[in-house]
């Protein structure tokens, strides 16, 4: 570990996970994260309200964990990063807030970055893992953000292919595991349902899949007819008297979400001519998503990068490491007018009114 490299601190507060980590340059130190999961599991979603008095009472111990774990103090502290966006506003701006007074009081520069940015730049932090080429198909699959980008420069450039227009990809699983009776949240419950059941055994639709799709929509996604399908196909069932095949259901509903996820991002990979596929995000989780990928990027050609589980779900860890390469390539840090934004794209790396409209803008 080189210690000339900065030390900073990573808080991520997006959606329901409260999330400190703390690195060194590429090196982790620490990765605490306080998830309030259990609390929206009644509601069966996340709950905005909720998530924003979580992540309140959850702040401080997590921030006082991360450092006993990096065994650092505060004062050893070379800057504090926090995710600007995008995520749930009010959840947005509890870690916006903390991040702030610690940059303030401690008199240390602060880095607003971009929370889907920053899950690529978890992939850095992966100790048994090359340094990522340039450029990089990057997908990335979480409960509220399902997106294809072609990163060319983690701090510079990157560019947004396509995105989802209606579900993400973990909504759906959430919102079918709640068809099939199965608990909050879906994607894990889907996963296991799937294990008896035959994926091939409901021709479940694949959406922005046909060749009249191609042209405005070749990377984006949609999920709301898959979804439907297999509502439709439930209350079918069930109005003939007939059990539900919740295995079948939930493994031919898994692949349809994979072959789509895959294939799109494993074209884009062949239109740039780009040999490199890297996955992110909590949804990344799924066992037949990372089997899929790993087995068609080989047969493409494709070198496919995974980071570690624990890096995958939202972290502090990566915002951390996102900040720490905006220091490396000599970004400026951000002001302090920054605040909240639920639907920053993807295209803006840091908030920084300082910075230009090209670049990392």
């Amino acid at each position: 570990m080189n210690r000339d490299e900065p030390l900073v601190l990573g808080i991520e507060t997006s959606c329901d996970e409260t999330g400190i980590g703390i690195v060194r340059g590429r090196t982790l130190l620490s990765n605490t994260i306080a998830s309030s999961m259990e609390e929206h599991a009644r509601y069966g979603g996340v709950v905005p309200e909720v998530a924003a008095r979580a992540h309140l009472e959850a702040l401080q111990p997590a921030i006082a964990a991360a450092l006993a774990e990096a065994s650092v103090s505060l004062d050893e502290l070379d800057a504090v990063a926090v995710t600007s966006g995008p995520g749930l506003a009010g959840a947005l701006m509890v870690g916006i807030g903390a991040a702030k007074a610690l940059a303030v009081s401690l008199d240390r520069p602060l880095y607003a970055v971009n929370h889907l940015v920053g899950h690529i730049a978890a992939d850095i932090l992966d100790a048994d893992a090359p340094p990522i080429e340039y450029p990089t198909v990057a997908l990335l699959v979480s409960g509220g953000h399902t997106s294809l980008l072609l990163v060319r420069d983690l701090t510079t450039d990157v560019e947004l292919l396509g995105e989802t227009v209606d579900d993400a990809a973990g909504e759906a699983f959430d919102k079918v595991a709640r068809l099939l009776g199965l608990p909050y949240p879906g994607g894990p419950e889907i996963d296991r349902a799937a294990r008896d059941g035959d994926p091939t055994a409901i021709p479940f639709p694949r959406g922005l899949s046909r060749a009249s799709d191609m042209d405005k929509h070749r990377y984006d996604f949609s999920f709301s007819g898959l979804k439907t399908a297999v509502a439709r196909f439930t209350e079918q069932q069930q109005a003939a008297g007939v059990e539900v095949p919740v295995a079948d259901v939930a493994a031919s509903f898994r692949e349809a979400v994979v072959d789509v996820l895959i294939t799109k991002a494993l074209d884009a990979c062949a239109r740039f001519d780009v040999p490199r596929l890297l996955l992110g995000g909590g949804v990344i989780a799924n066992r037949r998503l990372r089997e899929v990928a790993t087995l068609r990027a080989d047969a493409a050609g494709v070198a496919l990068r995974i980071p570690p589980l624990s890096l995958c779900t939202d972290n502090g860890a990566m915002i951390a490491g996102l900040a720490a390469e905006l220091i490396r390539s000599g970004r400026p840090a951000s002001t302090l007018g920054f605040g909240a934004d639920s639907t920053l794209p993807v295209t803006e790396i840091q908030v920084a009114e300082d910075l230009d409209a090209g670049g990392g803008r």
